[in-house]
């Protein structure tokens, strides 16, 4: 008998935030155990509503969301992500350089198939977001890791990122605030990067969807704001910001250099037309999303549930016995190091999946951000303070009696 075998080019790619961790959770579930999702930054399960404002707004104008739209999106969504471009330093932009997608994740997929051909290079943090590396594999390149450094605020280290650019590299990842390290890149580092993109022509990838949660004195820059000499791609949505993960409402901007890149996005669009267009009901929610109240300030600055869960969550975790963490200046995760002296940990998957089976809590191991230890993790501190304190402290029963 013959078997039906996946691709090949499915060899090399890896989610493992939805990998085999999560399918042990669901298996439980199926069960009938209650499992508390600390792997993905999911708002709405932990009671983080989106704004009234924009779900009226779609449900008035369903009947305006029947047909197929623009295979780039609606002229109202690109008209309100370009005004807010454009009031955040973005220049030389027009309608024709935003395009619409499924979430972000559909458009990184998208133009990564439109840019590398087999064997080509392209450059990605570590700790990264893993569908980067894994799109660079599915579109036949190879994701090249670039150090992010630890002991300096999880901050890219150039040097690093200089020794990695060869011939065949293509394009250059920034992820800003970082996922999975809450890093928020000074000037003078994003600077830097795109000095070394600008001298190679380099793509430049910048996923931002993080943009407006900071805390502190945080400030976001967008690179889109900064490139000028080659191209620039910022990537974001409505999944986190405005609490609207479910509706997969994400754009794309090009800018910078477009001229030296008319080919590229030319196949991207060709790809964007071939699915037809983006969802239309979730492109309605857009304009309502970017020209309304930004009522995550109320959640990200003192006294707001980010920033007070961010502060119990970071807390709790430093005083746990041999666990430090670089307390995060964006996103909505802490990603904490076990001390290797402390916790001799030879698999992290095989730790993080002992903790669900036990604890019936799921987090995400280090080692699935394409981090080379088995030290860190990921946790997200979206659930209310009792929740969040019951968890880690069961984290802590669980790390002092396994070692």
């Amino acid at each position: 008998m013959k078997l039906i075998n996946k691709s090949q080019k499915l060899e090399d790619v890896c989610y493992d935030i939805r990998g085999p961790v999560l399918q042990s959770a669901l298996a439980l579930e199926s069960q009938g155990e209650s499992i508390l999702k600390l792997n993905i930054g999911n708002p709405a399960p932990f009671g983080f509503e989106a704004p009234d404002s924009i779900l009226n707004y779609v449900a008035e104008h369903l009947h305006d969301a029947e047909g197929y739209s623009h295979s780039m999106g609606i002229i109202q969504a690109r008209s309100a992500i370009l005004s807010h471009a454009m009031s955040h330093g973005f220049s030389n932009i027009n309608l024709d350089d935003i395009f619409l997608g499924n979430g972000v994740s559909e458009l990184i997929v998208s133009t990564t198939q439109a840019l590398l051909d087999n064997g080509d290079e392209i450059l990605v943090p570590s700790p990264d977001y893993p569908l980067w590396t894994a799109a660079a594999n599915l579109a036949g390149g190879k994701a090249v890791h670039y150090i992010c450094d630890e002991a300096a605020d999880w901050t890219p280290d150039i040097d690093d990122i200089k020794s990695k650019v060869t011939t065949k590299t293509k394009a250059i990842v920034v992820i800003n605030p970082n996922n999975p390290t809450g890093a928020v890149y000074p000037l003078e580092i994003l600077q830097e990067i795109a000095k070394i993109a600008e001298t190679h022509q380099l793509v430049v990838f910048a996923d931002e969807i993080y943009d407006k949660i900071l805390y502190d004195d945080a400030q976001h820059i967008p690179m889109g704001s900064l490139i000028e000499k080659t191209l620039c791609i910022s990537f974001n949505g409505l999944s986190k910001a405005y609490r609207l993960a479910g509706f997969r409402a994400g754009w794309a901007i090009t800018s910078g250099n477009k001229a030296l890149a008319k080919s590229y996005i030319e196949g991207i669009n060709m790809l964007l037309s071939m699915r037809l267009c983006a969802n239309v009901p979730a492109q309605l929610a857009i304009e309502p999303a970017l020209n309304g109240k930004q009522c995550i300030d109320d959640l990200r600055l003192p006294k707001g549930r980010l920033y007070e869960q961010r502060e119990l969550g970071y807390s709790l975790l430093t005083q746990i016995e041999g666990i430090s963490c670089v307390k995060p200046k964006g996103g909505i995760y802490l990603f904490p190091k076990l001390d290797p002296k402390r916790y001799p940990i030879k698999n992290d998957e095989q730790l993080i999946h002992d903790f669900l089976m036990q604890e019936k809590i799921l987090l995400v191991q280090g080692s699935a951000f394409n981090l080379n230890d088995n030290q860190h993790f990921r946790l997200v501190f979206l659930p209310e303070k009792d929740q969040l304190t019951h968890a880690i402290n069961r984290l802590a029963h669980f790390l002092l009696n396994r070692f």
